[in-house]
Parts: C-alpha cells; structure tokens; sequence
C-alpha cells in the first residue's frame, strides 16, 4: 500500500490497516489518530511529527522508523518491535509497551509518564532526559540503558500526581 492511498481512506473514515506493508514510507506530519496498524511493517517509515494517539500498533515492525516528536499518548504498543527507531521527544504518555523490543532506540527527552513498561527489552536504549513519572515498570531491566537525567517521580520535572509504581520479580534496577 502506498502512503497516498493510506490517508485518503483514512479521510475516508477507514481505520484499519491491519499487516499493511509500509515499509520506508513518508507519513511525517500526518493525523492518523485511532488508526489500527497492528501487525503493520512501518519498518523505515517517517513518522516524524505524526499523531498516532490512540492508535494500535500491537505487534507492528517499527525498526529503525523515525517517530521524532510524534504524538502516541494513549496508544497500544504491546509487542512492537521499535528496535533502533528514533522517538525522540515523543510523546509516549499512556502508552502500553508490554513485551515491546525497543534495543538500540533512542528516547531521549521522550515522555513517557502514566506508560506502562512490562517486559520490555531496552538493551542498548537511549532514555538520557526521558520522563517516567507515574509509569509502571514491572519486570524490565534499566541498567542495560541510558538513562542520564531521567526523571521517575520528581516533582520539579513531572506535571503528574501519582508515584512511580514499579515491581519485578527479577532484575528491575534504579541505576543509571
């Protein structure tokens, strides 16, 4: 499927793209709120900028994507693959990334806050800067990743009002 023909059934109301076949294509900028691209091959895709909240992309191929200062707030990312994707300055705020492979990404400046993190691998992951306030992160290992500056629950750098909620019953880690 081409980027052209995906919008304009998204104009037209369409909504689901399941295991559609994106690879390398430009969507930088576009609304694709509510879209359900589970399953989808985004792999090299330009995302840059794009709104995707809400949007389920359960299972998708997101490698090396480009989702730079994208909008996912809400969004279903169980078991996406985002190994070596850019969401830098992204704005992941509830998503769900349960069993998602995110090695090599770069999140740095990301928000994450209210996101649940469980079983995710983030060996090699760049979250320098990233926000976490009020995530859940249960049985995913922090240490394999970047996180200098990165805010859990402080007050100062976080706009939410519940505590980090972390559990593991293996190998989760506060250093950094």
């Amino acid at each position: 499927m081409k980027e052209r023909q995906l919008f304009t059934n998204y104009l037209k109301n369409q909504r689901n793209f399941q295991g559609v076949s994106l690879h390398k294509a430009n969507l930088e900028g576009l609304n694709l709120q509510r879209i359900n691209l589970s399953r989808a091959d985004l792999s090299g895709a330009n995302l840059k900028e794009t709104d995707l909240s809400g949007a389920c992309l359960s299972q998708a191929n997101l490698t090396d994507a480009d989702l730079t200062k994208a909008h996912l707030v809400g969004a279903n990312l169980t078991e996406i693959n985002l190994i070596g994707a850019d969401l830098s300055e992204a704005d992941l705020t509830g998503v769900d990334l349960t069993n998602a492979d995110l090695r090599c990404a770069n999140l740095q400046n990301a928000n994450l806050n209210k996101a649940k993190l469980q079983e995710v691998n983030l060996d090699g992951a760049d979250l320098s800067g990233a926000k976490l306030c009020g995530a859940t992160i249960i049985n995913t290992d922090l240490t394999v990743a970047d996180t200098q500056e990165m805010s859990l629950d402080n007050t100062d750098q976080c706009e939410v009002d519940e505590p980090l909620s972390a559990t593991s019953a293996n190998w989760v880690s506060w250093a950094g």
